[in-house]
């Protein structure tokens, strides 16, 4: 009865997430379990567990927290054991037990997160190796401290006491999540899922040394463990020391695909500047590897979404000048105080600003100085041009709406043909079709996600394009794609599908 009250007071104290759910109705399972004389039922405890959970709240089984906790509840049950068998044959019992945990959660729950997560963790088992063992000193100790609220002395003392593992366990994560290649970008759905899932499979059954009377799957586990290993070791090749042997020498613009956001660089006589950072700083430093990008000259952050400043901790430390748009939030202002810690000189962008890039020049043609009409964000983005030095006139357009992008065309400060523009807002609907009719830009770069919840590029805004005689080039279909100028001709490379 004591062990019931102390469960039931548990779930309260930690609030009843899916997990928690599952965890306090499997531990009343066991509990009664063992006050039947039959302890070691786990897989059927479990089976009981979430079967008694869905029936009484049948939307649980869409929330991936329930799914994951069952199935890694299901793995350590059933699968571990397995494991630690297999593993000590290489390695003494005690180790063997301690790896094959994450081991099983891990393979157990990949094919889950890769439904709905857009990366795979190569560092999840060794980081759950090494938080584990403060897991539960932190919980017992948190929970002491709870109950100790009515002393505040010693709640303090208690809370202060579980700050070293709790501690351990967040450091644990962060330095695991900054190592070179913790993670491997991978597009969600069905058939990720479906190839983690072999490739778990595959682990599960090498690891354990099982299955010894069907030796073909043995050898089929055995064949896909070496593909993939030989497709990882082939991509840490390619993205690392050989990155730049896979990129064209001629380019000026590289637009990186970075998924739903921007990230432009453009590059005269070796010397760099980037135009937004993204959304995540993954994906763009694995561009700036593959284009040999050490240090940027020049930053800009044409305004303070997340899908164009999220990515800046892949250049922190690496920037000599940041030219941005006006902030608007506190948020803001400490992503401009980061740089400036890491040596960035900081300045806002306005018209009447303008410099060199090696040989090329550019300029800010908006927001003027004094601009009140719009607000910070979209339509006060830093629109810049870029020119000569071996550098196709071109165009970058932020993220402005229409209506900003009609003022800009009536300023007179858009003068002439661009031969590549930066579609704004990452081909959304909201265009001025006056301005692309006037720049008779040949190439249109888009930035946007596959799929993303936006529609971007809208129909509409292709058609604009297409109507100015302007080719579309988009990240999600094309990939990365790289533009340069020779005898005066726009020469395209794109990663994957041709123009």
């Amino acid at each position: 009865m004591l062990a019931a009250l102390a469960l039931g007071g548990f779930v309260v104290l930690v609030t009843p997430e899916p997990s928690v759910i599952r965890a306090g109705v499997m531990a009343g399972v066991a509990m009664l379990t063992i006050l039947l004389g039959r302890p070691s039922a786990g897989a059927g405890m479990l089976a009981l567990s979430a079967t008694g959970i869905l029936i009484a709240d049948p939307w649980l089984a869409a929330t991936p927290g329930f799914a994951l906790s069952v199935v890694a509840s299901g793995a350590l049950i059933l699968l571990a054991p397995l494991l630690a068998r297999g593993l000590a044959r290489w390695m003494p019992q005690p180790l063997a037990l301690a790896l094959a945990v994450p081991v099983a959660a891990q393979s157990a729950c990949g094919p889950i997160l890769a439904l709905f997560a857009e990366q795979q963790s190569l560092v999840g088992v060794a980081a759950n190796l090494l938080a584990a063992p403060a897991a539960p000193i932190a919980t017992v100790i948190g929970l002491l401290a709870c109950l100790a609220a009515p002393v505040p002395p010693l709640a303090d003392l208690l809370a202060a006491s579980a700050w070293l593992p709790a501690a351990w366990i967040a450091t644990t994560a962060e330095v695991a999540a900054s190592l070179p290649f913790a993670e491997v970008l991978v597009p969600p759905g069905l058939l990720t899922a479906a190839v983690v899932a072999v490739v778990s499979a595959a682990v599960a059954v090498v690891l354990a040394g099982g299955l010894r009377r069907f030796p073909i799957v043995r050898a089929a586990a055995a064949s896909v463990l070496s593909v993939t290993l030989a497709l990882g070791a082939a991509h840490l090749v390619l993205s690392g020391p050989l990155s730049t042997m896979t990129t064209p020498s001629g380019w000026a613009i590289a637009m990186c695909d970075i998924g739903q956001g921007d990230a432009v660089v453009v590059r005269s006589t070796q010397r760099i500047a980037l135009i937004d950072t993204g959304p995540d700083p993954a994906p763009l430093d694995s561009c700036l590897r593959a284009l040999g990008v050490d240090r940027i000259d020049l930053l800009v952050l044409t305004h303070f979404d997340l899908d164009h400043v999220g990515g800046v901790d892949a250049v922190q430390g690496r920037v000599d000048v940041v030219l941005h748009g006006p902030p608007g939030e506190s948020a803001d202002q400490e992503i401009l105080a980061r740089l400036a810690d890491g040596g960035a000189k900081i300045e806002e962008g306005a018209v009447g600003v303008r410099g060199t890039l090696g040989e090329a020049e550019w300029r800010v043609l908006w927001p003027a100085r004094d601009e009140r009409a719009f607000a910070p964000g979209n339509d006060l983005s830093v629109v810049v041009e870029f020119e000569s030095g071996g550098v196709p006139r071109s165009l970058f357009l932020g993220d402005l709406s229409a209506e900003p992008q009609a003022v800009l065309l009536r300023s007179g400060r858009v003068d002439g043909a661009y031969p590549v523009v930066k579609v704004s807002h990452h081909g959304s609907g909201d265009q001025d079709p006056e301005l692309y009719a006037r720049i008779t830009a040949a190439v249109g770069l888009i930035g946007v996600g596959a799929d993303n919840d936006y529609g971007h590029p809208r129909a509409d805004a292709l058609a604009m394009l297409a109507a100015a005689g302007t080719a579309a080039l988009r990240t999600d279909q094309q990939g990365r794609v790289l533009v340069g100028e020779r005898e005066g001709k726009l020469e395209v490379w794109t990663e994957r599908a041709s123009p």
